[in-house]
């Protein structure tokens, strides 16, 4: 397992801005990336379950662009 190795995996694996684990589906929103595990459990929590606000503390992790 060298270099190489470790280059590709990196490669196709991103970590995820909420569960901070190496995944590889998911969805990249600006420079971040959500797996699908996350993204479905964002989807499907309501507003009013206490789970809906830690994931509302990690998506604001996720910053625009800067345009300069």
């Amino acid at each position: 397992m060298g270099e190489a190795y470790n280059q590709q995996y990196q490669h196709k694996h991103k970590q995820c801005v909420v569960c901070d684990e190496n995944k590889q589906q998911g969805i990249h929103l600006f420079d971040s990336f959500i797996c699908e595990d996350c993204e479905r459990e964002i989807v499907l929590t309501d507003t009013k379950d206490k789970l809906y606000k830690y994931y509302l503390e990690k998506l604001r992790k996720i910053k625009l662009p800067s345009t300069s």
